[in-house]
C-alpha cells in the first residue's frame, strides 16, 4: 500500500483535505509560536517544502517557521493581511505559481511594508515563482525517468500506463502526462509532493525552492 507524508513520516494514506481556514491557520501559528509564515498554494507544496527543509538541515519548528497551504493564490490576500503588517506582523515568505502572480502582488502590497508590482519585487520580499507549479518544477528537476521510478516504487506504474493510454494523453510530452497523473487526485498529489522532494538531488533543487530555503536559512544568521 502507498504511504503518505505526515508529521510522523510516511505513515498514512491521505484522502482529499479541506482548505485551511484563516482561523485554523492562526491556531497553528499560535501553537507553534511562529515568527515566520510561509504561504504556499496547496497541501502538496507544504509537503515538498517541509520535506526539503528537513533534508537540507532546517528545523522549521525550532526556527518558529510554519508553512501554510492557503488553498490557491486567490486566497493570498486575506492570509497576508491576517499574518502580515496589518495583522499579527509576522515575517512572510512563500512560493506561488507564476500564472497567478497578480494575486500574490496584491497580497504583498497589503501584507508588507512596501508595495510589489513585479516578480523581482516579490523575490525581494521572500516570494518566489514556479514557472507553472511546484510539481512541474520537481518533475523537470528530476527528469521523467526518475519520476517514473518513484511512481513504480509506489506500485502505481500500471495506473500511470493506463492513464497515458487515454486518448486525451496520447501525443503529450511525458513530463506533462506525469504532472497531470500526479494531480488527478488530491491525496496522490500530496503524497508525491513529499516523495519527489525526497528523491531530488540536493544539488539540483529547483530555483524557487532553493531561494525560499536560502531565505529561511538566512534568518538563522
Amino acid at each position: 500500500m502507498s504511504r503518505a507524508f505526515s508529521n510522523d513520516g510516511f505513515t498514512r494514506t491521505p484522502g482529499p483535505r479541506p482548505p485551511l481556514s484563516l482561523d485554523d491557520a492562526q491556531h497553528l501559528v499560535s501553537e507553534a509560536k511562529a515568527n515566520t509564515v510561509v504561504l504556499v498554494e496547496g497541501w502538496s507544496d507544504q509537503a515538498a517544502v517541509e520535506t526539503l527543509a528537513r533534508r537540507v538541515g532546517l528545523d522549521l519548528a525550532a526556527m518558529a517557521v510554519v508553512v501554510l497551504p492557503i488553498g490557491g493564490a486567490t486566497n493570498a490576500h486575506p492570509f497576508a493581511v491576517r499574518f502580515g503588517i496589518q495583522g499579527l506582523r509576522l515575517r512572510l515568505a512563500g512560493l506561488y505559481d507564476l500564472p497567478e502572480q497578480r494575486h500574490i502582488l496584491r497580497a504583498l502590497s497589503a501584507g508588507t511594508v512596501t508595495s510589489a508590482s513585479s516578480q523581482t519585487e516579490a523575490n525581494s520580499l521572500g516570494f518566489y515563482a514556479c514557472s507553472e507549479d511546484l510539481e512541474d518544477e520537481l518533475i523537470r528537476a528530476l527528469g521523467p525517468e526518475a519520476v517514473e521510478q518513484v511512481i513504480a516504487a509506489e506500485d502505481e506504474i500500471g495506473a500511470l500506463r493506463r492513464f497515458q493510454a487515454q486518448p486525451a494523453q496520447l501525443g503529450r510530452p511525458v513530463a506533462a502526462q506525469l504532472r497531470r497523473f500526479i494531480g488527478t487526485r488530491e491525496g496522490r498529489k500530496i503524497r508525491y509532493g513529499a516523495l519527489l522532494a525526497t528523491a531530488l538531488d540536493l544539488g539540483n533543487i529547483p530555483a524557487p525552492l532553493s531561494q525560499l530555503l536560502a531565505r529561511l536559512a538566512s534568518s538563522l544568521t
